[in-house]
């Protein structure tokens, strides 16, 4: 058996009870469906699974079609909005967490990830209702998990959650790629693909959560926001972004464990060298990307952060965040930021260690090619972080 996008995007319209009318998302889903088809083969549970998943994503965009043709005015919410990003497993979810204690903000929360409709203020019987569900979700998938993965991925089921899979909706997620074996895919992501529409469909997702509820700025975090910075700015012409930058070593030996430790639920044999070659063109294609954005004319767009000072202290490293983002730090605000350091520090979930060379890469090459980069930002090596920091 394999994937059929005709398949699916029929399934997800009987679900929906509506008819797609966005073609684009069609292309897209043909060229990730070619990848999981044809570049490693899921094992019979991963594939079901796959297919489950993009069935449900692809019916929460038709569905969210349906909600739109039905409330035009839907389409004329106001999104402003952060955008919290930087190479993957740089502290992207740290800092979404300390966004998540200022009141000022809302964030995609858990619940509507898993179940973003319909919109939440015009049932409020279904929120709770969802939450249930996002709880039980979390208690089925628990057992399956090895035991450290809680130290790799802050997880809260009524927590805040990244735009995964609002990007999975318009098929344009970079992290189908830490989940699926599909370079393919990601290859056409990074050179072929027209982004634009999924963004909009992204948009559109926020403007329904958010319709008839409290406007508030939308703190959005997900890291591969930016691979497709002109994108962002192209669908919200006000968007501001917040780049955190951690030693891209560490980064790299990171992503590969947590891609490794996915894809092992899904396919039955998963090479460590390969993972490593592709995280390492993965996390090359998210350096470049930023490196030009900053090099570009939106560039006074970007704060960039350093996560060695945002953990160490991150009332300050807030701080200089809020005013570069021309806000101020009220009290309250920066008291909840420092509750949540108390109860939330470094390790407490656990600890991982990170080696290259499980995965086939050497850390002097490695090195060698991200020297521009940690030159550019000033990035330094993380043992050196730590000891500075702690003296």
């Amino acid at each position: 058996m394999s994937l059929d996008t005709s398949a699916i995007l029929a399934e997800a319209q009987d679900k929906a009870g509506f008819a797609d009318r966005e073609p684009a998302m069609a292309r897209n889903l043909e060229v990730l469906c070619a990848s999981l088809n044809d570049d490693a083969k899921l094992n019979t549970d991963g594939e079901a699974a796959a297919r489950r998943a993009i069935v449900t994503r692809q019916a929460d965009r038709i569905g969210g079609l349906k909600w739109c043709a039905d409330h035009p005015e839907i389409l004329d919410e106001p999104i402003d909005a952060v955008f919290l990003c930087g190479l993957p497993r740089s502290g992207t979810t740290y800092f979404q967490y300390l966004f998540d204690r200022d009141r000022r903000f809302q964030l995609v929360r858990t619940w509507q990830s898993l179940v973003p409709l319909p919109p939440p203020a015009v049932d409020a019987k279904s929120v709770e209702d969802r939450k249930f569900f996002a709880r039980e979700i979390r208690a089925r998938t628990r057992p399956a998990e090895p035991e450290n993965f809680a130290a790799l991925h802050l997880y809260d089921e009524d927590g805040s959650d990244e735009c995964h899979a609002f990007l999975e909706q318009g098929v344009t997620a970079a992290g189908f790629h830490n989940v699926y074996d599909v370079p393919t895919y990601f290859d056409w992501l990074i050179s072929d693909c027209d982004p634009i529409p999924a963004y909009e469909v992204h948009k559109r997702q926020l403007q329904l959560l958010q319709w008839r509820g409290e406007r508030k700025p939308w703190a959005l975090k997900y890291p591969n926001h930016v691979l497709f910075m002109d994108a962002i700015c192209a669908v919200h012409p006000a968007a501001r972004f917040a780049i955190t930058h951690r030693d891209p070593l560490q980064v790299l030996a990171s992503i590969a464990k947590m891609t490794l430790t996915l894809r092992k639920t899904r396919y039955d044999t998963v090479d460590p060298a390969r993972v490593g070659e592709q995280m390492l063109h993965f996390i090359e294609a998210h350096i470049a990307r930023i490196m030009a954005f900053a090099d570009g004319a939106e560039a006074h767009r970007v704060v960039h952060v350093d996560y060695y000072k945002l953990v160490a202290n991150p009332a300050e490293e807030m701080t200089r965040v809020h005013t570069a983002l021309g806000i101020g730090s009220p009290p309250d605000v920066m008291a909840e930021i420092a509750g949540w350091q108390r109860e939330n520090p470094k390790n407490a979930r656990g600890a991982n260690d990170y080696a290259l060379a499980q995965f086939g890469l050497s850390a002097d090459a490695v090195e060698e090619r991200f020297a521009a980069y940690r030159q550019r930002f000033a990035i330094p090596r993380e043992a050196d972080a730590i000891k500075e920091l702690s003296e």
